[in-house]
């Protein structure tokens, strides 16, 4: 029954595995052309030798007519040497091979027994000989297409033994033995050499499919992502065709992961990869380039409308919840898009630019989003590329200043502390805005030299304020990305001429979900050093409770956004309500950002706040003016002692 399997299989193309039919296609482009070479040589010499004897219809015409059919499938084959190959392409080129093999098999058999009769002995052993060494010949050339070698023995080798054999002559039927010894011998290591050759190639499909596919989500990975691109890039410039580079990340899945453990993020990943391949888009290419982030590849024409409209599918796809062994998780996730030709002409490029995109998405639209790389993002691009090259040549430390911005305590009536913030005012540039040239330093890394110079200069300013007056200082992620950037921190607060217990150190919940473990670690550093930790623009972005939870946090700050819009909004009022609602359960401080107008005192006033900042009371100031506004609140509060409260708080405005 092996057997029958083991013929079945070989008489059978392999149209199940692609991989194989590709190398049997390319193996014989090489070695078809040297076959039909020999195999005419061979027959001219056999025909030369027969001139004299036989007819010349059966030398020099059949010879011709052969010749001519030998050169026309060796020009096929010699062609598709420099083709590109796919699976069905190869699949045609074996099946024709195999219908040749019956037709030139037994046309030259036919032929060379046909000219048997004529001549003498020698004549007549050379027909033997050119039948036996040219089937040998064949055979080694099809080795990689057994069935078109076992063809050639049934329909050559086979009817040539049964004729020697039936001459009676004892020379003719020893040469037959032999030939069929031979014969048997070859096709013996035919079976044993395809048998290697399908293994080899089996080897070599599955080492291929470990080195392009990601072995938790079986998709594509990185790797294949680029040759895909790459590819995909190659023929949309040549039929002048367009694509699009798209590349997702998951919002909400580290606080998963952390918080239920690696196993749970890793099938929450291959529930995510599940959903991406079975989002209705037949054009799409959907790999995993590593961590929770996608990339995506749609082969087509597409507008910027439809685009849109499709990432916002996939946010709305990842944002229903995910029903895991033990847990439902809620996750999310925002998605960049680069479109070719438009947005940029290499795979580096659009691959750059649609990651440029997706950091649009997280730090503007606060997530769960799809954004377009445009024109406005090329021009930020060339914006900070000259912000990036600026700060290399800038002399940080002379350049660089600190603006002072109140929080004041609605309770006690008075300002408590200071945000510093940072300002650059560049002699190639001009006045930088602090949005443009703290993001171009996170992005290029020099962060973790501006931190340090601006919180030197943050320690200097506040030797000169009352003692009890506290500065905050805003950490990037880079500045807490590793303990020896943490540790240089401590050491400039140690070194300086202010106590640590009045150092609030404010950091985002973005830059927590980088690394949360570090985070925290960096977080017990500071909390160790005696300075506060606060959570900043608490609400917004990975906002996670686990976060406030798990982490050494002493204040939030509620972000902006939920105070603009709170006098005509009932959902922001009530996130205020609610946040400040939980920092007096957990006994944490909490101040609200953005109170510019009356109205949105009165209205957080009523809500419960304890401590702002906003325009209301000042705008960051210069160092050499913090001074004054103390002094100007100082007097204000005191001859306003017996004036209302709401007077006071429109003197204080007013300084």
């Amino acid at each position: 029954m092996s057997l029958v399997v083991a013929l079945k299989r070989i008489f059978k193309l392999p149209v199940d595995r692609p991989q194989l039919l590709v190398a049997q296609a390319a193996a014989l482009s090489r070695q078809v052309p040297l076959l039909y070479s020999v195999v005419f040589v061979s027959a001219v010499t056999l025909a030369a030798t027969h001139l004299r004897s036989a007819p010349i219809w059966l030398t020099v015409g059949a010879t011709t007519v052969l010749g001519l059919a030998c050169g026309y499938r060796t020009f096929n084959w010699w062609r598709s040497r420099h083709e590109p190959m796919n699976p069905e392409r190869a699949r045609r080129m074996l099946t024709s091979t195999i219908r040749s093999a019956y037709l030139m098999a037994a046309a030259f058999t036919a032929w060379s027994l046909a000219l048997f009769p004529y001549g003498d002995a020698y004549s007549r052993s050379q027909v033997g000989f050119f039948m036996a060494i040219t089937v040998c010949a064949c055979i080694l050339c099809l080795m990689h297409l057994p069935v078109a070698a076992l063809i050639i023995v049934a329909l050559a080798l086979g009817p040539m033994v049964l004729f020697f054999w039936s001459t009676g002559q004892e020379v003719f039927q020893a040469t037959a033995v032999n030939v069929a010894l031979v014969g048997v011998a070859m096709v013996f290591m035919l079976f044993k050499h395809y048998r290697e050759f399908t293994d080899l190639i089996a080897s070599q499909t599955e080492n291929t499919r470990l080195a392009n596919h990601d072995s938790l989500t079986q998709l594509p990975n990185r790797r294949r992502f680029f040759l895909e691109l790459d590819s995909r890039l190659s023929e949309a410039r040549r039929v002048g065709g367009a694509l699009v580079v798209g590349v997702v990340d998951l919002d909400g899945f580290k606080p998963v992961n952390d918080a239920f453990g690696h196993a749970t993020g890793d099938r929450l990943l291959v529930e995510v990869a599940q959903r991406l391949r079975d989002v209705p888009e037949p054009a799409l290419f959907v790999a995993r380039l590593g961590g929770d982030e996608f990339g995506l590849i749609i082969d087509r024409t597409i507008d910027d409308a439809e685009l849109l409209r499709f990432g916002k599918a996939i946010c709305d796809l990842m944002q229903t919840p995910f029903d895991l062994p033990g847990v439902v998780a809620q996750i999310g996730c925002s998605v960049g898009f680069c479109p070719f030709p438009t947005g940029g002409e290499n795979a580096q490029q659009l691959f750059e630019r649609a990651d440029y995109a997706l950091y649009h998405a997280k730090q503007n639209l606060l997530g769960g989003d799809a954004v377009v790389f445009d024109g406005r993002h090329e021009a930020e691009i060339r914006e900070l590329s000259q912000v990036d090259q600026a700060m290399f040549r800038a002399d940080l430390e002379h350049e660089m200043s600190i603006a002072f911005q109140p929080i004041y305590d609605l309770g006690a009536e008075r300002t408590v502390a200071f945000e510093a913030l940072a300002r650059w005012t560049s002699p190639e540039l001009g006045v930088v805005p602090p949005g443009i040239f703290i993001r171009a330093a996170e992005r290029s890394g020099q962060i973790t030299e501006v931190t340090p110079i601006l919180l030197r200069k943050a320690l200097r300013a506040a030797v000169n304020w009352p003692m009890d007056m506290r500065i905050a200082i805003n950490l990037s992620a880079r500045d807490i990305a590793s303990m020896d950037t943490v540790r240089n921190l401590v050491a400039i607060v140690q070194e300086s001429l202010i106590a640590a217990h009045r150092i609030d150190f404010e950091i985002t919940e973005t830059a927590i979900v980088c690394d949360f473990e570090q985070a925290r670690d960096a977080l017990l550093a500071l909390r160790e050093l005696g300075a506060r930790t606060v959570l900043d623009d608490f609400g917004t972005g990975h906002s996670s409770l686990s976060h406030v939870r798990l982490l050494p946090i002493d204040k939030l700050k509620i972000d902006a956004s939920f105070v603009a819009d709170i006098i005509h909004h009932q959902a922001s009022e009530d996130i205020v309500k609610t946040v400040l609602e939980l920092c007096r359960n957990m006994r944490l401080g909490c101040v609200v950002e953005g109170v510019e107008i009356d109205e949105q005192l009165t209205k957080i006033r009523d809500l419960g706040a304890t401590e702002v900042q906003g325009y209301h009371f000042a705008k960051p100031m210069p160092e050499t003016e913090v001074s004054g506004y103390l002094a100007n609140e100082s007097r204000a509060r005191n001859g306003a002692a017996k004036r209302p409260s709401r007077h006071r708080e429109k003197v204080l405005a007013a300084g």
